[in-house]
């Protein structure tokens, strides 16, 4: 008796391990990306932050930072009296942001020398995932990312 070839049963439990090994691949895959566009988010915005504190230094002007849990703006004192005026002072950057945030300020302003009040975090929702950076950290002097861990922003 010559046994060449598949039955139909070995191929269909061919196919089922096939079937499940992609299932968990991409939803493992999905979790991964998720991660990435947070943390991406995650740091544009602490580059935008750096930027505006860095411009506030290098033109001697005050710039705020408007924020809710879906936007942030980065505002230029150009009238220079020290209080955001909308629509007069210049809208430098208007971001709407693909994660909500969970806790923020509504208002960061850095000064002339790069002090920055108040001292407080930003932290992005993203639910039950895990991820390397997903907060920023804003002190006097310092802007940092990290992750949120058992409600701090841990900096890494």
């Amino acid at each position: 008796m010559d046994n060449r070839g598949l039955t139909l049963t070995e191929l269909m439990v061919v196919i089922v391990i096939i079937s499940i090994l992609v299932g968990v691949a991409g939803y493992t895959l999905r979790g991964r990306m998720m991660g990435y566009r947070v943390e991406n988010q995650v740091k544009g915005m602490y580059a935008d932050l750096m930027n505006a504190r860095a411009r506030a230094m290098e033109q001697n002007r005050i710039h705020f930072v408007q924020v809710t849990a879906n936007t942030y703006q980065i505002i230029d004192d150009i009238n220079e009296n020290g209080v955001y005026n909308a629509g007069v002072d210049d809208t430098i950057i208007n971001r709407t942001l693909q994660y909500p945030l969970l806790a923020f300020p509504a208002a960061i302003t850095m000064n002339t020398r790069g002090l920055i009040t108040p001292n407080t975090q930003i932290q992005v929702d993203i639910g039950n995932n895990v991820v390397d950076y997903d907060c920023i950290v804003l002190s006097t002097t310092k802007i940092n990312i990290g992750q949120w861990v058992g409600g701090d922003c841990v900096v890494k």
